[in-house]
């Protein structure tokens, strides 16, 4: 409580990223007082859609575009697998496959917990998988949390372009399914986090079981 003004200097100056999130706090705490609840007969709300709204547009006019687009939605979800797999089974690293056993199992549940409705302008595919338009959870997204934990397992073994690449796909992924309206924004980030969280628990996990 004997703090100066050469003090605060000093906290912003070398803990600026606490600082960052302090005024994060109170932009959330304004912005949650002073917002208006979505009413119960209006769709949800989502940011992302809105950013996309001339991409949803594209979409829907070029069905064709749409449906290429999706297929190779899926050659990204097939490399994935495949490179998730390859490394249990090839190069004997489980760590990403039981980052995914953790990751769907989690997302199961929730997605069964809370399940979110389809946006009434979603944008289906024949190509897209799950193929046929078959349900599944959307809470959170698989396609991006494979893709990322992908991206981190390259990481961990230092392919940083590699890496790369599957990063750039991510995002243009993320792009894709908000433009089709297959996903809410916070399926993606979620995604994200869950990827980042379970792949560290798998690490964790791989180190105690050397420890036996």
């Amino acid at each position: 409580m004997t703090g100066t003004a050469s003090d605060i200097v000093y906290v912003a100056r070398h803990h600026w990223i606490p600082c960052l999130f302090a005024v994060g706090f109170l932009v959330a705490a304004w912005v949650e007082l002073t917002n208006q609840m979505i009413p119960a007969s209006s769709p949800p709300y989502d940011i992302g859609f809105v950013a996309t709204r001339s991409l949803y547009r594209v979409f829907a006019s070029s069905p064709d575009l749409n449906t290429v687009l999706a297929a190779l939605n899926s050659v990204l979800g097939v490399m994935q697998s495949t490179y998730i797999i390859g490394a249990w089974l090839i190069e004997g690293r489980p760590r990403a496959t039981i980052t995914m056993l953790f990751f769907y199992t989690c997302r199961a549940v929730l997605g069964y917990s809370t399940q979110l409705p389809l946006s009434q302008e979603y944008l289906g595919s024949a190509t897209d998988f799950p193929f046929k338009n078959a349900t599944f959870f959307f809470f959170f997204s698989g396609h991006v949390g494979g893709t990322t934990t992908a991206s981190l397992d390259m990481r961990t073994m230092q392919r940083f372009r590699l890496a790369t690449v599957f990063d750039i796909l991510n995002v243009l992924q993320m792009i894709r399914l908000l433009g089709t309206r297959g996903h809410y924004t916070i399926d993606l980030a979620v995604g994200v986090g869950a990827a980042i969280f379970f792949y560290s628990l798998a690490g964790k996990y791989e180190a105690m079981m050397r420890k036996r």
